[in-house]
């Protein structure tokens, strides 16, 4: 949802680096929250906490918890945040024969179901957010559990992402993945290794935004 639907990750960094201030009075390169982007807030929070002091063994539950919940309250007060321009288009092309849409999200169920009802874009077959899963991204658990509420085969699906945890935990899952990068401060280097190295290759996995994904897409879900 954020990063490919919906442009929230600004909000989502900066609460992110207000609530650490807040709490334990740590600045934060927001860069990372983007990097670490499919996380449950508390994991993502725990990972912070390890690349700011290399030297801490253990981050304390209650206060990655305290920093996550702050971090949720101060995005409900900070968020503008719109659709990328072309996806209500892309959504209503992709209402087509056996064409099935989900949400795949380590956002809160609050957060994503608020997200997408203000911005008009709530017609998805199924939304799988923080709370449905064990495991978030880079584990292909929450792929895989989509999967199994649509009942669909590894092959008949596709993952659009926006961040190396998500790519990571599509090749896990096995199943196949586009890139649409939009505004995100990451480029193709800050993949580490998940993409192609070709570069034919790549012109038909990694798109400049959502928008330029679209006719790939449509081709993909309802003609094929």
């Amino acid at each position: 949802m954020d990063g490919v639907l919906i442009d929230a990750m600004p909000y989502h960094a900066e609460a992110f680096k207000i609530a650490f201030k807040e709490e334990v009075n740590y600045d934060i390169d927001k860069k990372d929250v983007f990097l670490l982007e499919g996380m449950p807030g508390s994991e993502l929070v725990k990972e912070i906490f390890k690349i700011i002091d290399k030297n801490k063994i253990e981050i304390d539950n209650n206060i990655a918890k305290r920093i996550s919940k702050r971090k949720e309250q101060v995005f409900k007060e900070i968020q503008k945040a719109k659709s990328f321009e072309g996806v209500e288009d892309l959504l209503k092309s992709l209402n087509c024969g056996n064409c099935l849409k989900a949400v795949v999200s380590g956002a809160s169920k609050q957060e994503v179901e608020s997200l997408l009802e203000k911005n008009g874009i709530n017609d998805f077959n199924i939304k799988i957010t923080g709370e449905d899963l064990k495991d978030g991204k880079p584990d292909p658990e929450p792929f895989q559990t989509a999967l199994e509420k649509l009942n669909l085969k590894q092959s008949e699906a596709i993952i659009v992402e926006n961040a190396p945890l998500g790519v990571e935990s599509a090749i896990r899952a096995k199943i196949r993945y586009i890139v649409t990068l939009n505004n995100t401060p990451l480029n193709i280097s800050d993949f580490k290794g998940l993409l192609p190295n070709n570069k034919d290759q790549l012109e038909n996995i990694v798109f400049n935004d959502t928008k330029s994904a679209s006719n790939f897409l449509i081709k993909w879900c309802c003609e094929e």
